[in-house]
């Protein structure tokens, strides 16, 4: 007995309705192919890696852990625009905006900045969306070996400016190593 059945790409596929043998039915051939697949890997050598000692081989496309960037005078480049929250499929990013104030010029590059800019690594699937939306190039996923630290508290989870942001004498290195190109 046959029965015609139609697969997802549209072709018609003939499916057998036959009766098992008594050895099949007993299935112990497939339970013998199935312990020499288990032995077979029991002797192979395993992929282990001593993690403090050694690192691992990252792709040359990592994403690692997010930083908000400064500009060429220190300044922070985030404007509280939230596109980049609006773009987190994981809804990770929360900000608060704020007026900037007259003294504090030499902060904050526009009239608006985020006074409170906040992921939670817990969500965040580490996509770059954020990256991409931001149009002034303010939120980066760092390329080098930083990768966001295990802790058994959630709450150490939740990276704020303190965390994120560039700090000033790298921002100062970076404008050096332009300068010197």
């Amino acid at each position: 007995m046959s029965i015609d059945t139609v697969s997802l790409s549209g072709r018609k596929k003939e499916v057998s309705n036959k009766k098992m043998t008594f050895w099949e039915s007993l299935y112990l051939v497939a339970i013998g192919k199935g312990l020499l697949i288990t032995i077979k890997h029991l002797f192979t050598r395993k992929v282990t890696i001593k993690y403090p000692e050694q690192m691992r081989e990252f792709s040359p496309v990592y994403r690692g852990q997010h930083m908000l960037m400064r500009d060429d005078e220190g300044r922070e480049r985030c404007t509280a625009c939230g596109l980049c929250a609006l773009s987190c499929p994981a809804e990770a990013i929360t900000m608060k905006a704020e007026e900037r104030k007259p003294e504090e010029k030499h902060l904050y590059r526009e009239e608006k900045y985020a006074s409170i800019y906040e992921i939670n690594m817990l969500r965040c699937i580490f996509c770059g969306l954020c990256e991409e939306a931001c149009p002034k190039q303010a939120i980066y996923l760092t390329t080098s070996k930083t990768m966001v630290r295990s802790n058994y508290d959630r709450s150490e989870f939740i990276f704020g400016k303190d965390k994120l942001v560039m700090p000033l004498d790298a921002a100062i290195n970076n404008t050096k190593m332009k300068m010197a190109n």
